[in-house]
Formats: structure tokens, sequence, C-alpha cells
């Protein structure tokens, strides 16, 4: 075994003026656009509590590596050959049965949950593309900033997976029903409609980003983890930058609303789907939706609609179950081998067609192989 410390996350402690210092995360990983591995979990799962109980730590700060993105999702290529192999072994009855998928996906919201809760201030610098795994990071985080050159989505409808890392948990609380056009439609959004999503906190220009920094090293922090917050909102807020015409989440909400109402999910893709619109926003959220998984459509409206009034921890939870249960079903490694692998974009989707999404097929995706306490995340209060 190699001694050499791992570069997959770089982790700095950046002295202040008052002699405390600020944790620095950065995902590093460039070439990937900072897809999450394993490895960076486990690191980001080890250094965070270590840096919550130091008392000279003041706040912690997430980026990327590069100009491109801050995290453009969860790196899938193990996560395929590992739901063929379970597939194709005699426990493939058995979700829990895929040990990688198990730990990465139970790793993954533990570190979610962990930034959610933090003691601490957490400032996510999204800037760039902030996708999926990487949504699972910035949702949690107590500071959200987001630069004009964000790009924002859950594209998981596009592998048979739904906007998992707590998406049915935040995804919900977006105004009016635009959380599940989201969720279904993996719609794109940038710093506008990020910020009136509830998504982001703080539109910030990507170029200042060197006097923001100063600014936090050169201030007088705190041991109280409440007053430090307060001080890092008003300081970032002094950096806001105005935005301009609403984005197009914002401009449509009326008709998104519409397009969701119904209580029949078959009646919502329907409706998104043959969305008839000269919005070239709307134009690709209904052919994607068209395009995308059956099964992750019906799943994501039952998952929101289920876990309406559940905790985040009671979410995390239904979560692991549905993410397991999509690693054992034939969507989602067939979803990954259409984009990443074989690269066709012809996905081969079973069930084909919503109609033929069942609720015993989406029950399946609720069932707990495990007890209560047994549960791998039983410990999240």
């Amino acid at each position: 075994m190699s001694d050499t410390p791992s570069t997959a996350v770089i982790f700095e402690e950046i002295p202040t003026a008052g002699g405390q210092r600020i944790g620095l995360a950065r995902l590093n990983a460039e070439k990937s656009l900072n897809s999450l591995t394993l490895e960076m979990i486990d690191l980001l799962g080890e250094r965070l509590p270590a840096w919550a109980a130091d008392p000279d730590i003041v706040l912690v700060m997430l980026e990327g590596a590069g100009e491109r993105a801050f995290c453009a999702g969860a790196d899938l290529l193990k996560l395929h050959a590992a739901c063929l192999a379970h597939h194709g072994s005699p426990q493939r009855a058995d979700i829990r049965a895929n040990d990688y998928a198990l730990d990465f996906f139970a790793r993954e919201y533990r570190l979610d949950y962990l930034i959610h809760t933090y003691p601490k201030p957490v400032l996510c610098w999204g800037h760039g593309v902030v996708m999926g795994g990487g949504m699972g990071l910035m949702a949690g985080a107590s500071h959200r900033v987001v630069t004009s050159e964000v790009r924002i989505a859950m594209p998981e409808i596009n592998i048979g997976l739904y906007a998992d890392v707590a998406g049915s948990w935040f995804l919900a609380r977006a105004p009016g029903r635009s959380g599940l056009f989201l969720a279904l439609t993996a719609a794109q959004l940038g710093a506008g409609d990020a910020l009136f999503a509830g998504l982001a906190d703080y539109h910030i220009n990507h170029a200042r980003k060197a006097v923001v920094m100063e600014t936090l090293i050169t201030h007088a922090w705190h041991r109280d983890g409440a007053r430090n917050r307060r001080d890092l909102s008003r300081l970032l807020q002094s950096f806001t930058e105005p935005l301009g015409a609403p984005g197009p989440l914002r401009e449509n909400l009326d008709l998104i609303n519409d397009l969701c109402r119904h209580d029949e999910p078959a009646d919502i893709v329907h409706r998104i789907a043959t969305l008839d619109s000269d919005n070239e926003w709307l134009k690709r959220a209904s052919a994607t939706l068209a395009a995308g998984s059956p099964t992750t459509a019906v799943l994501s409206i039952a998952l929101q609609r289920r876990l309406k009034r559940a905790s985040l921890a009671e979410v995390f939870r239904a979560e692991l179950v549905a993410s397991l249960a999509c690693a054992a079903r034939p969507d989602l490694a067939e979803g990954i081998r259409a984009l990443l692998i074989d690269k066709d974009k012809q996905p081969k989707w079973r069930p084909a067609r919503v109609a033929d999404v069942t609720p015993e097929w989406i029950e399946g995706y609720f069932t707990r192989p495990w007890s209560a306490a047994d549960h791998p995340l039983a410990d999240l209060q």
C-alpha cells in the first residue's frame, strides 16, 4: 500500500487575521469535471468531522478545481460495473448484495447529511457545472454562492436514476411544483433561477473570488458558530451582483404548475413530454423527459409525494433503499451504458412506457430490506 497522500481532494487550512483558520476542501479531478468518487466521499467524510471538532477552524469552504465545474455528479463507471456483476450473481434479488452501490450511496448520503447539519458555516462556491452529486454537496451548505457561469441540474432521469442526494427534500421545497418539473426534465438553471428555486443564496462574480477570500482571511472571526454564520452572510451579501431578467424557470412557473398539477403520474408525464412550445428551454425539458426512463419519472413523483412531510434523515433513509433498488433493476445500468459507455444515447428502458410502470413495480423501490434499527443510516437524527 502506498503512503503517498491522496490528491483526489486538496485540503488547506488558511490562517486568518485573528489566528483562526479556514478549512478549504477542493475537489481535484478537473478532467472529469470533478466527478464525485467514493475516495472523495471518504476523504471529505474524514476531514469534515475533524474540522468540526477543531475550535480554531471557523468555517469550511468547498470548491472545485479548474474553471469548468464545482462537481458534475457521481463517477458512474464503477457503479455500472458493480450493477452488471450484481445482476449476474445468485444474489441479484437482494438489493443489499451490491456492495459497491451500498457503500457509495450510504457514504455519499451520510456526507451530504453531515453538511446539512454541520455546526460551523459551510461556504460552497458553485461555479460552472453543479449537477447530481455536486448538488448533494452544495444543497446542505449554509452559504451557497453561484456565479454567472453556473449550470445547475438534476439530470438523473437520463440514466435511470432519480434526483437523489436529498433531491426528494430540497426540490420539493422549490416554488410551486417547479421542483417536480426539475426532477422530471433535468432542466438546467442559471444563477437567477437557482436563487429563485432556493438552491443558492448569493450571486457573486467569479472574478471577485480572490477578493472574497481576502475579505474572509482578514475578518475577525469568533468561536461562536452562529455568530460566524451571521458574519459570513453579511460579508457575502456585500459582494452580491444584481441579476438581469427572470430566468426560464421563474418566467414559466405558471405553466409549470399547470403541467404538474395532475394526480396521475402518466398525465403529468404526457403533458410535459408532448408540450408544444417555441421556448428552447421548455423544448429541451420536454424532449429530455420523453427520452428518459419511464420508471424514473413515476418514481420521482412518488418520492416527492410520499416524503413531503418526512425529515431530512428520513428522506436519506428512503432514498438509500430507492437507489439500491435502481441499481438492482435494469434501467440504471442501461442508462449509464447508453450515455457514457457505448454513447449511443439509445437506452432500452424496462418498462418502456409510463403506462406499463405499475404501482407494484414502484412499491419495490420503497420496500426496506432492513429493520429500522439495522438500516445503514439509522443513526441519522
